[in-house]
């Protein structure tokens, strides 16, 4: 599906060139989809489809904004995980700061949905990138844009596209600090390109804070992950007092680091510094975490916890446990050329494979479920085929609808136009427009 659709309305008609919309039904809005009673178990619905478990979702949000509420730190919920202005929508409803954008056009998709509060948290380009941001940002003076800067060629850039043009919301520049991705190497070149910005500040050109992404800095090796991660938030947190002596006490300052697997280690280390600054703020842009998965971030959590991370109440709780995964994937069984392997319609066009292949969950036949017992994997993918192996003892047929969890929500639900809520029933309650471009 073209994002055409949702540039006209918000609530465009839907049609069966869509996954999961049941063929030869009738065109109907978006908001009518989860008024049909459809499940995607039952033979309803075209297959493979995207869906999101509505219970596991809201769980995901309220337990995550206890964490930071519990906390004392905000979050900006990263909106390239699902690019879905509805979902990011409930997000800020349920609490969130703002919402973090990788890049110009994703910056686009949320001002023109109504969020004025973004982190850029990306580095964009030089002088055309800072050109087009500008021209994107003309028509939302109210907007307030934080954004990654890591180099003197940027802030410059940047500086170049704001002065000429009145009118322009207040752009603050967030200095990265890095390891393994964008972001300086070290807290003498970040001091350096503090002073350059301050030097050329205006009304609405600033020093906004600091930022990282301790993510880009883990190994195969937990301790080498640990070592790395803790020696990154640790400059941050330097650096951070740093910018306080050069601005001065008043200044509003903003340190943004953290995903969805090691935020509990950014916390500890950067809580302490901004609770003793009484005009800075922790903000976390964790996404994901929302969707959860069955691979992943399942494993990233479960290390969460070996490490004792995830703390409310003064208590250490379950993040694996309490965390679920919304996201699953269906398809249906389309032959059993041989014994041992069954072959379903679903492949690398609609799920993710880059952080370890879907995860057969249970078995649909005439509409009932049967939980897989362990032995059914998927071994491979082509564009439209997942290739299954599967046990004597797993009962799979033609026609069969499998339930797969997927591993990394990021990278699976960018293939699909349309996700489909559902309740405990499995049954169509909502559907939320993606925005990928």
């Amino acid at each position: 599906m073209s994002d055409a659709a949702s540039i006209v309305t918000s609530n465009p008609l839907i049609d069966d060139r869509i996954r999961g919309f049941p063929a030869g039904h009738a065109p109907l809005p978006l908001s009518e989809i989860g008024t049909q009673g459809w499940t995607p178990h039952d033979g309803s619905m075209s297959l493979p489809l995207i869906s999101l478990d509505e219970a596991a979702f809201a769980g995901n949000i309220e337990l995550m904004m206890r964490y930071v509420r519990d906390h004392g730190v905000e979050i900006a919920p990263h909106a390239k995980t699902p690019m879905s202005p509805s979902l990011a929508g409930r997000l800020v409803e349920a609490g969130a700061w703002g919402i973090t954008v990788a890049d110009i056009r994703q910056a686009s998709v949320m001002l023109k949905a109504g969020f004025r509060k973004l982190i850029l948290a990306n580095e964009i380009g030089g002088a055309a990138a800072a050109r087009r941001l500008a021209r994107l940002t003309e028509a939302y003076p109210d907007a307030e844009l934080n954004i990654f800067v890591d180099s003197p060629e940027l802030v410059q850039a940047l500086g170049d596209a704001w002065s000429p043009t009145p009118g322009l919301p207040v752009l603050g520049l967030l200095v990265e600090l890095g390891a393994a991705r964008g972001g300086l190497r070290s807290n003498e070149e970040a001091l350096a390109l503090v002073d350059a910005i301050l030097g050329r500040e205006t009304a609405n050109f600033r020093l906004a804070g600091v930022a990282a992404y301790e993510g880009a800095a883990a190994t195969p090796d937990p301790e080498e992950t640990t070592r790395r991660i803790s020696g990154l938030t640790e400059r941050t947190a330097r650096l951070l007092e740093e910018v306080r002596k050069r601005v001065g006490p008043d200044r509003p300052l903003i340190a943004t680091v953290g995903g969805s697997i090691y935020f509990d280690m950014v916390v500890r280390t950067l809580k302490p510094v901004v609770d003793a600054d009484p005009h800075a703020v922790l903000v976390l842009r964790s996404g994901a975490i929302f969707f959860h998965d069955h691979g992943i971030y399942e494993r990233g959590l479960s290390a969460l916890d070996r490490r004792a991370g995830f703390e409310i109440g003064g208590k250490t709780v379950s993040a694996s446990e309490g965390f679920k995964p919304a996201l699953r994937l269906w398809a249906e069984v389309l032959t059993r050329p041989e014994p041992g392997l069954a072959v379903c319609g679903m492949g690398m066009r609609d799920v993710a494979s880059d952080q370890g292949l879907p995860i057969p969950l249970a078995r649909y036949r005439d509409g009932v479920g049967t939980p897989f017992s362990g032995t059914a994997k998927v071994t491979a993918l082509n564009d439209q085929h997942a290739f299954v192996s599967v046990g004597a003892e797993d009962d799979i047929r033609v026609g069969d609808v499998i339930e797969f969890g997927i591993s990394h929500p990021c990278t699976c639900l960018d293939r699909h136009a349309i996700l489909y809520g559902l309740n405990d029933r499995n049954a169509v309650v909502g559907a939320y427009l993606t925005s990928f471009g």
